[in-house]
């Protein structure tokens, strides 16, 4: 297909495009994208057993489906499915579409879309959380609640669980990007300082030196790219101040994990709040696991029913846009367009 044939290839398209969706939609984009096409909602997430598509299998439904507009999440998007008869557009609900060969839309001259900033807030909730829940334990707290242990080791638990208020304590943000900035006035609104580091956003405040030697409570959101893969490692954990709270609610990637735990063990961190692992699991016999002042969870940041909202109205928009005629205004290959 040629730069100029896209256009005429809308044009050629029935008077709605038929869009096979198997990622969570709802909301206003979904009624969206109801009026502009025939729609096909088949969440992946909504599957028992999980499913997840691969490309070739993908390919199979949306041909089957006889979808010229495809929305995926989670399912693998290659060449496979730019060679789906009549495809015109392909829309990836994630703030970076790194589940699509973009380079083989490109060739195809199918426009790709992708859904920045949909999970910002619920994210920066997400290390909110983390924080009080290691700033107060509450996790401890809970627990001796259940197992009847109030008055654990003859001490009650205004003696054990006693904390410094996080209002007055300096924050770093590490990658001053959407979450960054979401998480930047939360924090701000409970009164704590906020410093950032981010080579790319000339609003950033302080150098990452700088930041660890200043921050009470170091929290990440860095995109992992080759310069940000191990960023935070036994030299940055050994120069942040003494009894530091560590979160990384971005990817595991970003930290040492075996820097961490040392860190923790030699009281250098205080605490660590945990949103990811590489490969998406933490073995049970791992080091942190045992740790009470550590705070894990299973990569939940984003899982917000208005994520699925805000990334089905960017999409929604944008399909629009493109079926009538005008510039998407989130399209990962412009060049694509005629």
């Amino acid at each position: 297909m040629t730069r100029a044939s896209y256009s005429d290839s809308i044009a050629a398209m029935p008077d709605k495009p038929r869009a096979l969706v198997t990622a969570p939609f709802r909301g206003e984009g979904l009624d969206t994208l109801r009026q502009i096409a025939d729609v096909v909602l088949d969440p992946w997430i909504d599957q028992q057993p999980l499913r997840l598509y691969s490309s070739d299998q993908l390919a199979e439904r949306a041909t089957t489906e006889r979808a010229t507009i495809i929305v995926v999440e989670s399912d693998q998007v290659g060449k496979s499915v730019f060679d789906v008869p009549g495809l015109v557009a392909l829309g990836s609900c994630r703030g970076d579409p790194n589940n699509v060969d973009v380079g083989a839309a490109t060739a195809a001259k199918i426009p790709v879309l992708r859904a920045p900033g949909r999970n910002a807030d619920a994210v920066a909730e997400m290390a909110v959380a983390l924080l009080f829940a290691l700033n107060r334990h509450v996790l401890q707290a809970d627990a001796d609640v259940r197992d009847g242990q109030v008055y654990r080791g003859g001490s009650i638990p205004y003696q054990r669980y006693r904390a410094w208020q996080i209002a007055g304590q300096t924050a770093g943000i590490v990658g001053l990007g959407a979450v960054g900035r979401a998480l930047a006035w939360r924090l701000e609104g409970l009164g704590m300082k906020v410093i950032s580091y981010d080579p790319y956003n000339p609003a950033a405040t302080h150098s990452l030196e700088d930041l660890l030697a200043q921050a009470d409570v170091v929290s990440m959101h860095a995109p992992v790219t080759p310069d940000t893969t191990g960023m935070i490692g036994p030299a940055q954990f050994d120069a942040m101040k003494d009894g530091a709270v560590f979160i990384n609610t971005a990817r595991a990637h970003l930290h040492d994990t075996d820097a961490l735990v040392a860190a923790l063990l030699s009281g250098k961190v205080a605490a660590a709040g945990l949103d990811h692992f590489v490969g998406e699991n933490l073995p049970t016999d791992h080091p942190l696991a045992s740790m009470k002042n550590v705070v894990l969870t299973p990569h939940i940041g984003g899982a917000t029913y208005d994520t699925e909202a805000n990334h089905s109205r960017l999409i929604a928009d944008d399909l629009a846009r493109l079926l009538s005629g005008e510039r998407p205004v989130h399209i990962v290959n412009p060049e694509v367009l005629p």
